[in-house]
């Protein structure tokens, strides 16, 4: 079953939200084609029912290909196999504190054998709501079945998680993805955004339509409801140039685009100087580009833990932060946006 996205859910009026996000009230969007059976949309609403055996029964023993377990990797840990999936899923609910919890899907992006949801969870805790705004990303088996399912917010969503997400890919090549393998304003704000020494302003700023609507997963501290102009995005990217890419690159290692919205899952590649000057550290993060009716890009949304390095406690990171600074690292980038020698 299809169904548009007409208007954001609305709680109880009984129950008050607590903690909003600005992610339904950004991108709601009547354009927006949600398949409500979609497999990774029905693991997370079996999750926030506690339908524990529907939310395993997505999976099979081994994924389809390789004779490796099934996986589901979030924010907080990676399970591997039917039981940990299980021990993830009878979890769900108590990791944020909740009694109970529903779902609100906003995006959805279906192309390369994958579905990604771009969801709201209200978590009811203390019979108030607690937002989240989350990616959900399904590498489909089958029309009805997962082979994985990753999962993004920020960390100040989740209560107890520290500013740390290993890099759930491991790259083929320590340095940029092919541009030629993304298209329009989508390759163009890509290479933009990757020019040594810094980010091309100019060039990314043209790539986006007057109304772009930037944002959607910003943390907790900074929600804002406030659609900001076209002047407003700019100096976003001229704060960016000081250290992308001289300092940090996101490599893809996903591609979704479904010729309106592009879903990209990256990880960071750190050269020695972003290392120390920016205290940059490699990790997963997710972006989300969404392109108007005249091919220019309409909306931008971006979750990552950019700028919370420095407040990383490495008592509760899955490795230690010897191993996590020498993950990715690369002495420099090379110059324009060109390819780096190769050894």
């Amino acid at each position: 079953m299809r169904y548009r996205c007409f208007c954001q859910c609305i709680a109880p009026v009984f129950m008050k939200i607590r903690q909003e996000c600005s992610l339904a009230r950004l991108h709601t969007n009547p354009k927006h084609v949600i398949l409500a059976n979609s497999p990774e949309l029905k693991f997370v609403n079996a999750l926030c029912n506690g339908s524990i055996d529907e939310a395993v029964g997505y999976f099979c023993e081994k994924k389809l290909f390789g004779n490796v377990p099934p996986v589901v990797d979030v924010p907080y840990g990676r399970f591997e196999g039917l039981s940990e999936i299980r021990k993830f899923a009878e979890g769900w609910l108590s990791t944020f504190n909740a009694e109970s919890a529903f779902v609100q899907p906003v995006v959805q992006t279906r192309a390369n054998g994958r579905s990604v949801s771009e969801v709201v969870f209200n978590f009811v805790v203390d019979g108030e709501i607690n937002q989240v705004p989350m990616f959900v990303v399904g590498d489909l088996r089958t029309a009805d079945t997962l082979d994985e399912v990753r999962m993004y917010c920020h960390f100040s969503y989740v209560p107890g998680l520290t500013a740390y997400r290993k890099p759930i890919f491991t790259p083929a090549h320590l340095e940029m993805g092919d541009p030629n393998l993304l298209t329009g304003a989508v390759r163009e704000y890509y290479e933009a955004l990757h020019h040594v020494p810094g980010v091309d302003v100019d060039r990314i700023m043209k790539t986006m339509g007057k109304g772009c609507i930037f944002g959607g997963y910003e943390p907790i501290k900074d929600v804002s409801f406030d659609k900001q102009s076209y002047e407003d995005i700019r100096p976003k990217f001229e704060y960016m140039r000081n250290y992308i890419p001289s300092g940090v690159g996101m490599r893809f290692e996903t591609i979704i685009d479904d010729g309106i919205t592009c879903v990209i899952e990256w990880v960071h590649v750190v050269s020695e100087k972003g290392q120390k000057e920016w205290s940059r550290i490699a990790q997963s993060g997710i972006s989300a580009y969404e392109r108007g009716e005249d091919g220019l890009l309409c909306a931008i949304r971006i979750c990552d833990y950019a700028h919370c390095e420095k407040t990383i406690d490495w008592t509760k990171t899955p490795v230690s932060k010897e191993v996590a600074l020498q993950t990715n690292l690369v002495k420099e980038f090379p110059a324009g946006v060109g390819r780096r020698k190769q050894s």
